[in-house]
């Protein structure tokens, strides 16, 4: 695969992440001044769930629980999250180098986590994302290696071509 066509591979995926998380921020803020109890226990009956099973109470408590102050936070979360992933996303589909770095950065950031989960609690799930990621952060990496040989080849380039270009020198 061509460089550029993997790092708008990878933008296009960050976008996509982005884009999500920035509607699950707009539907945090969509609950504002809602009653969510009453909510979620209209969504748990929808789906023929018994509201006494493990997730539905979770979910049940978790409504409860939530404040317009939680949601707020949240969607504002989601806001920087999403604000990050659409940078990176722009900055990757035109290869630009500290895009590279942060995607390499922040990919990384997620592997310990991950790490931890497999050996805690293996699933299919975290493989799958432990590999993504370890794939996507090491492009990245790959390509900032690549990248830098290049601009030293640049650099040297330009020397030679300014040393060559002396007014009186032959």
């Amino acid at each position: 695969m061509e460089p550029k066509a993997g790092l708008r591979a990878v933008a296009v995926f960050e976008g996509l992440k982005g884009v999500l998380v920035l509607g699950a921020g707009c539907g945090a803020l969509a609950l504002l001044h809602r009653d969510l109890q009453a909510l979620a226990e209209e969504v748990v009956s929808h789906f023929h769930l018994n509201p006494a099973s493990r997730f539905p109470r979770i979910f049940l408590e978790a409504a409860g629980r939530t404040t317009d102050a939680r949601l707020w936070v949240l969607a504002a979360l989601a806001a920087a999250y999403a604000a990050i992933r659409l940078a990176e996303a722009y900055g990757l589909w035109n290869a630009r180098r500290w895009a590279e770095w942060l995607g390499t950065a922040s990919g990384g950031l997620y592997v310990p986590i991950e790490l931890y989960e497999i050996v805690h609690r293996p699933t299919l799930t975290h493989a799958v994302l432990l590999v993504g990621n370890l794939v996507v952060s090491g492009y990245l990496l790959r390509q900032l290696y690549l990248g830098r040989g290049e601009a030293a080849a640049r650099r040297a380039a330009r020397r030679v071509y300014v040393g060559s270009s002396i007014p009186g020198k032959k």
